[in-house]
């Protein structure tokens, strides 16, 4: 078993890192939610049959362990939002972003507010098809969907993203002629 956790380990950690990156956009969140995957494949790897490939059966995985963290995100922010004296303070959502948004330019950072834009469903699409690069059926194996399911889900993703990308351009002063002859 050690030599198979460490194939797996090599071959894919840094896909399932990437991806976990790109859905919660904190590096330290990542590596540990990183962990957590590699954890739940230990326990869970006799119960593999192999009915679809390793890779997306670890990103089904790290989808999961994406999805428990976000719930437990709302929870506690709940819990924090009860406590708070509203007539006392203000709240002000500065949504940091990675360090590497602000070096990289304002259109990294528009991609990762267009990204923002989508649901957990539509972000995990985006990321398993254009940033790693697996097919649609691929797709629909690592999310337990049909393809149909994939298909439809990228497409409601694009036009979030386009929208929000448009937004973005608008509110930075570029005028529709000028985005239409970017493209």
């Amino acid at each position: 078993m050690e030599k198979t956790f460490h194939r797996l380990y090599e071959t894919y950690h840094y896909d399932i890192f990437q991806y976990l990156y790109y859905m919660v956009k904190n590096r330290e969140q990542a590596e540990d939610l990183t962990q957590e995957v590699y954890i739940r494949v230990l326990r869970a790897y006799d119960k593999f049959e192999g009915r679809s490939s390793e890779k997306t059966w670890i990103l089904s995985i790290a989808r999961h362990v994406a999805i428990d963290w976000f719930r437990k995100q709302k929870t506690v922010k709940q819990r924090i939002l009860e406590k708070f004296d509203w007539e006392k303070e203000q709240i002000r959502d500065a949504g940091p972003l990675p360090d590497e948004i602000t070096m990289q330019g304002e259109q990294v950072a528009a991609i990762y507010k267009a990204l923002d834009s989508c649901t957990v469903d539509q972000k995990s699409v985006v990321i398993l098809r254009y940033i790693q690069g697996l097919s649609i059926s691929e797709s629909a194996e690592a999310l337990s969907w049909t393809e149909s399911k994939v298909k439809t889900t990228q497409h409601r993703a694009l036009k979030a993203i386009k929208k929000c990308i448009e937004e973005f351009n608008t509110e930075e002063g570029y005028s529709h002629e000028e985005i239409q002859s970017k493209r």
